[in-house]
């Protein structure tokens, strides 16, 4: 894509079987670019972005603000790579196919719009648990996603056709993260010159996931962003960013014996979360880095925006080799990596770790401090001890019923039960130690005459099929299956929501006897009404503590001290019974996972299936859209303009809705089941849709006239403007009238009145999904008013041209009695937006003004600015055109 800017700075790399220039760093500092070594690795391969691309003296202005975290500076990076799933790719490419059609109307060549750097898209979210517990689990679910979602991968296959730089992983294959880091991944990257000889880059990327991170844990630089980022990217327009914020992490120690990979993680997000990461950089460096295999490193980075860091960087050192030796990449391209890194200061030695980078904030961690955990109710960050698990669910049913019902106690379907135990996510199917771990334990616990309890939903769903290579290899798949956990597919299904439906009567008694039951997933996200809409609580563990908990069916009971059941002889088991040592695990790992297995695994063909083949889809340059279609339609954003009001003020503002602290992407946005009763649900009926097959919002999300009405549709979302309902319901005003939020969005965009959002700390946690942005727009909102925003979501909504705003510092809903009857009114002279700078809100009651404060504009950069102010980032790309 760029001829390298700066060729005074490049060297050759020594000693390769194949010679490759680079751009050297160190050439860079001694040519007058200042000092370069201290910059923390992560910031390194920024800085080698900026001086590839950037003529000297931009390059050099860039490179500065990096060094000196200089925030007035805006710095560009444009990623080698993107990556795409489903769900958000979706929309995405709607957005590009529907900007096809503009430019075409122009009388432009509709095929300019095309992507400029590689894009892989991996179909991994579309993947329900409709079948469970069965030996047909694999058959029956692959079949049912097929004939479910032929319109949507027909479309995909369109994509795959009609795009360059386009390429599709297609159902069945794997989880996009997982697939990443054991195949798509090269580290370092052989890259042709338009003019001269190859180039060693850094692998860099950018994913429309926000566990893209996971890959930061090979010291591949990415990120997740919303699908209006990624746009730009694939586009060829650079990311401008502040120059982030770095935090160190020096890992010390080592983890005990029963102490797994997840419970560290579930240990990293309670701690970030302390210290306040959002926004940062981590890096992770020291001595305790060496003793992590990289399986471990991925599942730390996997959960990035679990405690809201843009990512989690690790060093690559001689355990990334080890690992991408072990995944089946060939020698030559081991000695690149391995001379690159040495040569840019991106190695770390195991034996002699350098601790001497700028780093903004550095903190110690123990690894000998982790204990096995759980997380849960509802967040990540809530990591407890296992004995400490019961009391977060009594606090949790005392929170949904006033304190009038107590747990459920007794060896039944009650209060406390868990109705759904999953092994499944890429954060944890990807470890071979915690996945042999949940093996043994499952044979151990066979061996007992151990057995799930009745009204528990197992499932298994790996994020690759290396997974069930080794494990079968190590004869360990038939006692999985004995206990319940068949592979249901390949894909993210339980962890993404895809959970399908209980057992009928189940579903039926939880309903009729209103019951708070749970779920358990080794995944990486319990938010409210996410996993499933008839549990009002999750848990996220380990994948053998989530074979404990399917055992002992609650979670009213400690695991570590209590017994799971009792054995053929009526001998109570506990889980220290069961639980495999740590040389057993390993003695497993080493032997059956090898890099003959992931060869096979990935040999087989990642890039097409029988069903594939024989999928038919449209043809042509632009995209032949059925009007009549329930998933895809063509997008209403790429023609849609500024909203307007950016002239001096906006006035007469009415709060749509007002909410607390920790508001996720799944409040604003859910991915979960539609309800025939809802407004989406209502609509699809009445377009002759079945009641009962309406599936999820994350399969629709092609469809803007389905996803605009299932904005806040959480049955859990909390709405401070209606007292004492739960759900997606709001107060029009002046009305005074209930009414579901989609209605009273509609409402008053008929009567012209432009609408805000209010809400608490860490607004928009959570997935990348642009819809959260895209749907506020659709519903007329013209701004966000916060006390702070999670990183992705704030970016989305500039994109989209609305206004994130935070309240100052000590000032919030509560300290103004806001009750929401309230108009507000923002005033800026001369639309003077500024970056981080000061907005006026004027807040009056029944005419009357009641209180004024200063917001802060949570924009970044002029380009930010000018983005709000155009309608968002699409007016401006096709501008282009």
């Amino acid at each position: 894509m760029y001829d390298c800017a700066n060729e005074a700075f490049v060297r050759s790399l020594e000693g390769l079987s194949q010679p490759l220039r680079y751009l050297s760093l160190e050439a860079a500092a001694e040519g007058g670019m200042g000092p370069i070594d201290p910059l923390p690795r992560s910031l390194k391969v920024m800085a080698e972005n900026i001086l590839f691309r950037l003529p000297l003296d931009q390059a050099r202005e860039q490179v500065a603000a990096l060094r000196d975290r200089d925030q007035s500076v805006p710095v560009s990076f444009v990623p080698g790579r993107a990556l795409l799933q489903d769900f958000m790719g979706i929309p995405l490419m709607t957005d590009l196919a529907s900007m096809r059609d503009a430019v075409a109307a122009k009388g432009g060549d509709p095929a300019k719009v095309d992507p400029v750097i590689p894009v892989d898209f991996v179909v991994d979210h579309s993947l329900n648990v409709f079948v469970s517990g069965r030996s047909d689990a694999l058959v029956m679910n692959r079949k049912l996603e097929l004939e479910l979602n032929h319109e949507r991968f027909a479309f995909i296959k369109w994509c795959q056709e009609n795009f360059g730089n386009f390429r599709v992983i297609p159902p069945g294959r794997g989880i996009m993260h997982q697939v990443n880091l054991e195949w798509l991944s090269h580290v370092v990257k052989r890259v042709e010159q338009p003019s001269g000889p190859a180039f060693a880059r850094p692998d860099t990327m950018i994913g429309t996931d926000s566990h893209t991170t996971m890959v930061n844990a090979l010291g591949v630089l990415g990120w997740g962003v919303g699908g209006i980022e990624a746009e730009m990217a694939m586009l060829g327009w650079p990311i401008e960013m502040a120059a982030p914020r770095v935090v160190g992490i020096r890992l010390t120690g080592a983890l005990r014996d029963g102490a797994t990979a997840t419970d560290l993680v579930l240990h990293m997000a309670e701690f970030l979360r302390g210290i306040g990461v959002v926004g940062a950089f981590v890096e992770f460096h020291g001595e305790g880095v060496g003793r992590l295999p990289l399986a471990d490193r991925a599942t730390i980075a996997n959960m990035s925006p679990e405690h809201g860091a843009t990512c989690t960087y690790f060093p690559i050192d001689r355990l990334t080799i080890d690992y991408l030796r072990i995944t089946g990449r060939d020698e030559s391209h081991l000695e690149q990596v391995e001379a690159y890194c040495r040569a840019q200061g991106l190695w770390q030695d195991l034996d002699e770790p350098f601790d001497g980078f700028e780093f903004d904030e550095n903190y110690s961690f123990d690894l000998g401090q982790v204990e096995p955990s759980m997380s849960g109710p509802t967040r990540p960050e809530e990591r407890v001890s296992l004995s400490q698990v019961p009391a977060t669910f009594k606090a949790r049913l005392n929170q949904l019923t006033d304190g009038k019902t107590k747990p459920e106690t007794e060896d039944r379907l009650g209060h406390g039960s868990v109705v759904i135990a999953a092994i499944t996510s890429c954060t944890n199917t990807s470890n071979p130690e915690v996945m042999m771990a949940a093996g043994l334990l499952a044979r151990n616990a066979v061996k007992r005459g151990l057995k799930p309890k009745p009204w528990v939903k197992t499932s298994l769903s790996p994020g690759s099929r290396v997974v069930t290579d080794y494990l079968t290899a190590a004869g360990l798949t038939d006692d999985l299956d004995a206990l319940g956990f068949q592979t249901v597919g390949y894909g993210c299904a339980t962890c993404n929501g895809n959970s399908g439906p209980l057992a009928p009567e189940i579903a039926e008694r939880v309903d009729g006897e209103s019951l708070c039951t749970v779920g358990v997933l080794s995944g990486n996200r319990n938010f409210e009404g996410r996993i499933h809409p008839q549990i009002k609580g999750g848990y996220l563990a380990s994948p053998p503590l989530v074979i404990a908990a399917a055992l002992t069916g609650t979670v009213n009971r400690d695991l570590s001290t209590e017994p799971l059941g009792t054995d053929q002889n009526g001998e109570p088991v506990y889980l220290r019974d069961i639980w495999p040592n740590r040389e057993e695990i390993a003695e497993h790992v080493t032997r059956y996972v090898t890099a003959e297995r992931f060869t096979a695994s990935y040999g087989k063909g990642m890039e097409t299936t029988e069903d594939w083949e024989a999928l038919q889809c449209p043809q042509g340059t632009q995209y032949p859209w059925d009007k009549d279609s329930e998933f895809i339609l063509p997008s209403p954003f790429p023609e849609m303009g500024s909203q307007g009001e950016f002239g001096d003020s906006i006035s007469g503002i009415r709060p749509l809705v007002m909410l607390g602290d920790g508001i996720t992407t799944d409040h604003i946005s859910p991915n979960g089941a539609i309800r025939p009763n809802s407004p989406a649900g209502e609509y699809l009926v009445s377009r002759g849709a079945d009641p009962k097959r309406l599936g999820n919002f994350g399969v629709r999300r092609g469809n803007a006239d389905v996803c605009v009405r299932g904005m806040f549709d959480n049955t859990l979302l909390d709405n401070e403007l209606v007292s004492g309902e739960r759900g997606n319901w709001t107060v029009h005003q002046p009305s005074g009238e209930t009414m579901t939020i989609y209605e009273a969005g509609r409402k008053y965009a008929a009567e012209g009145t432009p609408t805000i959002i209010v809400s608490g700390r860490g607004y928009g946690a959570g997935s990348s999904r642009d819809w959260a942005a895209k749907g506020l727009r659709l519903l007329g909102v013209v701004a966000v008013l916060v006390e702070s925003f999670e990183r992705i979501h704030r970016s989305n909504l500039v994109g989209m041209g609305i206004l994130p705003l935070a309240f100052p510092e000590g000032v919030d809903r509560k300290t103004l009695g806001l009750t929401g009857r309230e108009e507000l009114r923002l005033d800026y002279p001369n639309g003077a937006l500024a970056p981080k700078g000061k907005v006026g809100v004027q807040v009056s009651r029944d005419g009357a003004e009641v209180t004024c404060f200063d917001a802060t504009v949570m924009a970044f950069s002029d380009s930010e600015i000018a983005m709000i102010k155009d309608g968002g980032v699409l007016p401006s790309i096709m501008s282009n055109y």
